[in-house]
C-alpha cells in the first residue's frame, strides 16, 4: 500500500470538488488495511474513510489522511430455508451488487437500485428508496476499530438504524472501517412467496407503462432505474450527491396545520403520530427547483438534487444548500437537514 502527499481528491467525489488531501491512500486487501492502520496510529492525524464519493461535499482542503475503501468481494456464506445470507466487502459498488442479486433470483433491494455509492456506506447512513431501507435486509457487518485494530461484528441492533442514519454516523463516526456486510435476502429459487413494495413513488406506473403484470424483481429494479434515470442526473455528466437533503418528518398537528394551506402537500405516514414530507416538494415550493446560483444550483428535474455546473467550490454549493434551508424555514416552520456529509 502506498502513501501519497498532496493528492486531488475532484476524481474520488461525485460532486466533482476540487480540493486536495495531505495524504491519500487506497486500500485493496486486509493486509493494506493493517498496514493503513499502522500508520495511522504512528502517524496522528484527521482521518477520513471513502468509499464511492457519493455522499460527501468538501469545503477546503483535507489536512489528513483519506483512506479509500476497495475491499472487494462477495459470497454466500450461509441458506435457510427461503433465506439466503450473502456477506459483500465494502468496496464493491452499491448498483452492481443489486445487478448481481437479480442475476442470482435474490430478492430485498430491487427497489435500491442506481442507488451511487459503496457497499460499505449503504449501513453507514441506512440508505433507502421507494420504501426500502438497508435495514429491512441488514444481518450484520465486520468492521475494524481505528484505534486498535480490532474486529468487531456489528447486529441490526448494534447498529442503531434510523431514518438516514446509524450509529456510525453519531457516536461511532470514524471510529470503524467497515470491511464487509452480510445481507438477508429472500432465495426466490427456494420460494416465489415474496411481498414486492411497489406502493411508493410511481413504480406501480411504471410497470403498468411498460405492462408488467406478473411481478418479478427485474421488472421492479428497471421500473426504479428509469425513474430515477429520468429525475437525477448522472454524476459522470453533471456533478452532484444524489438526494442532498433528507425528507423531513414531522408531527402530525405541524402536518394538519400545513394541509389547511397546502391542501395537496404530499406526506407519508412516519410512525405513531409522526407524517414524512417529501423535501423535493418543499424546496420546488420555495421557488429553487431549476434555479442556478453561480455554478451550482438545484437540477431542474430534481429540486432536492444540488449540481455542480462545472468549477464550483465547495462552499458555493453548501451556501445554497443553506439559503435553501432557511427558506423552508420561513415558508413552513420545517427545518431540512442535509444528507450529505460536509466537510
Amino acid at each position: 500500500m502506498n502513501i501519497q502527499q498532496n493528492i486531488s481528491l475532484k476524481a474520488f467525489n461525485t460532486f466533482g470538488i476540487d480540493v486536495n488531501a495531505n495524504a491519500f491512500a487506497e486500500v485493496f486487501t486486509a493486509e493494506d488495511l493493517s498496514i493503513a492502520l499502522q500508520y495511522i496510529q504512528q502517524h496522528p492525524q484527521p482521518l477520513l474513510i471513502l468509499g464511492g464519493g457519493s455522499n460527501v461535499l468538501f469545503t477546503q482542503n483535507f489536512s489528513g489522511l483519506v483512506l479509500k475503501n476497495s475491499l472487494k468481494g462477495k459470497e454466500i456464506v450461509k441458506e435457510n430455508r427461503d433465506k439466503v445470507f450473502v456477506k459483500v466487502h465494502a468496496g464493491e459498488n452499491w448498483h452492481q451488487f443489486v445487478l448481481w442479486c437479480l442475476e442470482k433470483n435474490f430478492a430485498g433491494i430491487e427497489n435500491l437500485s442506481l442507488i451511487p455509492g459503496c457497499v460499505g456506506a449503504a449501513p453507514m447512513q441506512n440508505i433507502g428508496a421507494y420504501g426500502v431501507e438497508l435495514k429491512d435486509v441488514f444481518h450484520e457487518l465486520e468492521a475494524v476499530e481505528i484505534s486498535t485494530g480490532s474486529s468487531k461484528t456489528f447486529s441490526n441492533q448494534d447498529c442503531e438504524f434510523g431514518y438516514r442514519e446509524s450509529v456510525f454516523k453519531k457516536e461511532l463516526r470514524n471510529k470503524y472501517i467497515i470491511n464487509s456486510v452480510t445481507f438477508m435476502l429472500h432465495n426466490l429459487n427456494v420460494s416465489e412467496h415474496y411481498t414486492y413494495h411497489i406502493d411508493y413513488g410511481d413504480i406501480k406506473a411504471e410497470l403498468a407503462e411498460n405492462s408488467v403484470f406478473n411481478l418479478n424483481i427485474k421488472a421492479v429494479s428497471d421500473a426504479v432505474i428509469k425513474i430515477r434515470s429520468s429525475k437525477l442526473p448522472d454524476p459522470k455528466d453533471l456533478g452532484n450527491s444524489g438526494s442532498f437533503f433528507k425528507n423531513p418528518v414531522i408531527n402530525n398537528d405541524h402536518f394538519a396545520a400545513l394541509q389547511l394551506s397546502y391542501p395537496l402537500i404530499p406526506s407519508y405516514h412516519a410512525g405513531a403520530e409522526k407524517t414524512k414530507i417529501p423535501a423535493g416538494w418543499l424546496i420546488e415550493q420555495c421557488g429553487w427547483k431549476g434555479k442556478r446560483v453561480g455554478n451550482t444550483g438545484s437540477h431542474a428535474k430534481q429540486a432536492l438534487v444540488l449540481v455542480n455546473y462545472g468549477n464550483a467550490q465547495g462552499n458555493e454549493v453548501k451556501e445554497l444548500a443553506t439559503a435553501i434551508q432557511q427558506s423552508v424555514m420561513d415558508k413552513f416552520g420545517i427545518a431540512i437537514e442535509a444528507e450529505v456529509n460536509i466537510y
